[in-house]
């Protein structure tokens, strides 16, 4: 006789007895499903990992450090069987029958009357998946399908037409370094979502390609400004198609504020009376030197990190960098934006005591297909650049770290 398939239900555990045998590997990780449903947990073993004590210990669970007895399932709505005990496990799987108890068991799922679903989550959606070929019952199957769902819901890519969300008002959303794989979750879902792209040019590119016919691309760069400074246009552009009722996403580079003036797009919005939502990115200071295999902190080499903005001059009135004091910090020094003022950069570290033969790195559009990195020091680093032709964007990094490595020896 061909196995029927098994009946997908969600059960509404809150406040109801949910009985847990064994306390190793399998509970740790079923335990906080359990848990965020609002399950009256009863955890019966011996013995528990470090992490499901923890949960006793704060209370969110009932342990009671003893063997599987019969008449632990009294009262209880759902039970998992997952103990090492192959007798206790027999003996609470025949409890449960009796009691018409929904029971789960991780040693022998084909003796179980339920089973646990590879589940993810997704802005208020459940995902589950069940395998109904018992021939074929692969958990790293049934989660695959699981992470792919989840990740399409994530991102935007599956999306169901009719179903289309919006989120109004703007979103900052931080594009991260470059590589469009390396934009948040939230990020990625929001472009999908959105009917109007406000881009950086340092922005990840390849994003916007993804985008479907209907959404209106807006390179921030070439916005008409006349009398309004380049930024002012910006937020009248933010603030413009807001109010005509659009999702807008004003996409970045890096972080947005992370020297993306995103609190005065923020601001803007705020006066406007419009709803703002910002998404941080992975900033560019330690994306890129961890794409170029310098970590910014490493044991027993640099214990800080500083991160400057170079588009000003050290001789440079309008300077708000404290030069002198970041010369004498034995850490890693991050410049942004700093690659046509590196040589005067190099020279004020070095007049106020920051040694010649410090390592420098200059890593170019890192996490990018053209990423490239070129090495020098304080001493070299401004011949250097000009002589390997650096271009902006790159990421500077001033410190022992950058020898760290496969580029370097400690």
């Amino acid at each position: 006789m061909a196995e029927h398939p098994a009946y997908p239900v969600g059960l509404r555990l809150t406040g109801r007895r949910v009985v847990v045998l064994g306390g190793g590997q399998v509970a740790q990780r079923r335990l906080p499903a359990l848990i965020a449903a609002g399950a009256d947990i009863r955890l019966v073993s011996p013995e528990a990992t470090p992490s499901v004590e923890a949960m006793a210990d704060t209370g969110e669970i009932t342990w009671e450090r003893r063997p599987y007895t019969e008449g632990d399932l009294a009262g209880a709505w759902y039970v998992l069987i997952a103990t090492s005990d192959p007798e206790a496990a027999e003996a609470a799987s025949a409890e449960a029958e009796r009691h018409r108890v929904w029971c789960v068991r991780s040693d022998d799922a084909d003796r179980a009357t339920a089973w646990t679903p590879a589940t993810g989550h997704s802005e208020g959606v459940t995902v589950a998946v069940l395998t109904t070929d018992a021939r074929h019952r692969d958990p790293r199957h049934t989660a695959a399908i699981r992470d792919a769902v989840v990740e399409g819901l994530r991102d935007g890519t599956l999306v169901a037409p009719h179903r289309r969300t919006r989120t109004p008002g703007v979103a900052l959303v931080g594009g991260g370094p470059g590589d469009p794989d390396l934009i948040t979750v939230r990020g990625r879902r929001l472009l999908a979502e959105a009917d109007v792209v406000i881009a950086d040019r340092l922005g990840p590119r390849d994003l916007l390609a993804e985008l479907p016919p209907h959404v209106e691309v807006i390179d921030a760069a070439k916005i008409p400004y006349g009398r309004f400074m380049a930024q002012e246009a910006i937020n009248n552009a933010l603030i413009e198609h807001a109010k005509q009722g659009k999702a807008v996403v004003r996409l970045k580079g890096g972080d947005p504020f992370v020297f993306g003036r995103g609190m005065e797009e923020a601001q803007a919005l705020a006066k406007a009376g419009i709803a703002c939502t910002v998404v941080p990115g992975i900033s560019s200071s330690v994306s890129v030197p961890g794409a170029a295999g310098i970590p910014v902190t490493h044991r027993g080499v640099a214990h800080e990190f500083t991160v400057v903005s170079g588009h000003v001059a050290p001789d440079d009135e309008r300077s708000l960098v404290d030069w002198p004091s970041l010369a004498k910090l034995t850490g890693t020094l991050v410049i942004l934006m700093g690659v046509d003022k590196i040589g005067k950069i190099a020279e004020a570290l070095v007049a106020h005591g920051k040694s010649p033969d410090t390592p420098v790195a200059l890593v170019q559009e890192g996490t990018t297909a053209a990423q490239r990195r070129v090495d020098a020091t304080l001493a070299t680093v401004g011949e250097v650049a000009v002589a390997q032709e650096v271009r902006p964007p790159a990421v500077i990094v001033v410190g022992e770290v950058v020898a760290v490595g496969p580029h370097g020896t400690v």
